[in-house]
C-alpha cells in the first residue's frame, strides 16, 4: 500500500521541482491503493511542492454553457475527477474565475497566478493561468492519464491561432465571485473535432527532443511535459502543418493508444 512518504519519494525520482510550478492531470484510480485515500495524495503533492506552486485544473466546461451560465468559484465542483474537486476546497488554495477552464493553485504566489482569467474570451488565453505556466516554465505531470487530457495543448494552439478549433461567436457565462458579485464573461469555446483525443500523436516525438520523461506514482504510469520544449517543439510542428490534430493517425506508426477510462464527474447542481 502507497502513502504519503512514498508517494514524496516517487515525486523526487520524478525530478520535480519543489521550488517550481507543477500542474497535474490525474486519474485518482490508477495510484492503486493509498492509505489515507485522496487526501494522501494531494497531502503528498501539497508537501512536495510546499515551497513552489501546486496547480490542479477545476473545469466546468462540462456543464457551463448558455443554458447553465453561472460559475460559482466557491460552490461549482470541478468536471475532471476527485483530486481537482477535493484540491479546490483544501485551506489556502485559491481558484481562479474562468468559467469553463478554471485551475485552483497552492503556494505562496497562488493569489497572482490564479488572477485575471475572467478578462479572457477564450478557454486557454496567453494572458491567462495557462500562458502562465509557459512563462514559469512549468512542468506538467500526467498522472494516470495521457496527453489527451493535457489542456495546455489546446493553450499552444490557441496562441498560434489555428484554425478551427474556437467558435466565433460568444455565450454570455457569468462568473459569481467569492463575495457573492456576478462578472459577465463573454466566452467563446472549443469547437469541431475532439481535437484532444489526438493528441497522443506527438507523444514519441516530445520524448525523442526531451520535452518528456516518464515515471511512476504509485502504481500509475506518469509523463512529465515540460512547457517550454512542449511549447518551441508543438508550435513548429503546428507552423509546418495546422492540420496536425485534424486526424488521428499516428506519425511514425506508433500504436493507437486504448479509450481513455471516463473521469468521474460529480452531480453539477443537477446539470
Amino acid at each position: 500500500m502507497h502513502n504519503t512518504a512514498s508517494l514524496m519519494k516517487q515525486m523526487a525520482v520524478l525530478e520535480l521541482d519543489p521550488n517550481g510550478t507543477v500542474l497535474v492531470h490525474s486519474s485518482f484510480k490508477s495510484i492503486g491503493e493509498v492509505q489515507g485515500g485522496a487526501d494522501a495524495v494531494l497531502d503528498a503533492l501539497g508537501q512536495y511542492m510546499s515551497e513552489g506552486l501546486l496547480v490542479l485544473p477545476t473545469h466546468t466546461w462540462a456543464y457551463i454553457n448558455a443554458e447553465n451560465p453561472r460559475y460559482s468559484v466557491l460552490d461549482s465542483p470541478s468536471c475532471v475527477g476527485i483530486l481537482p474537486e477535493l484540491f479546490r476546497s483544501r485551506p489556502k488554495v485559491v481558484r481562479s474565475w474562468h468559467p469553463t477552464h478554471s485551475v485552483a493553485a497552492l503556494g505562496a504566489d497562488a493569489d497572482d497566478f490564479t488572477a485575471g482569467d475572467e478578462r479572457w474570451d477564450t478557454p486557454c488565453a496567453r494572458g491567462s493561468a495557462w500562458g502562465k505556466l509557459l512563462d514559469r516554465k512549468a512542468e506538467i505531470v500526467l498522472l494516470g492519464v495521457d496527453l489527451r487530457r493535457n489542456t495546455f495543448i489546446h493553450g499552444i494552439e490557441e496562441w498560434l491561432d489555428i484554425p478551427g478549433r474556437l467558435t466565433d461567436d460568444h455565450e454570455a457565462l457569468y462568473t459569481v465571485t467569492p463575495d457573492g458579485a456576478t462578472i459577465l464573461v463573454p466566452s467563446r469555446r472549443h469547437c469541431g473535432l475532439s481535437w484532444s483525443q489526438h493528441f497522443w500523436k506527438v507523444e514519441g516525438v516530445l520524448e525523442a527532443e526531451g520535452a518528456l520523461r516518464r515515471g511512476r506514482f504509485g502504481d500509475a504510469s506518469v509523463m512529465v511535459c515540460r512547457t517550454v520544449e512542449t511549447t518551441e517543439i508543438l508550435s513548429r510542428m503546428l507552423i509546418e502543418n495546422p492540420h496536425l490534430f485534424s486526424d488521428n493517425e499516428p506519425l511514425h506508426g506508433e500504436a493507437k493508444p486504448e479509450p481513455l477510462p471516463k473521469t468521474p464527474r460529480l452531480n453539477p447542481g443537477g446539470h
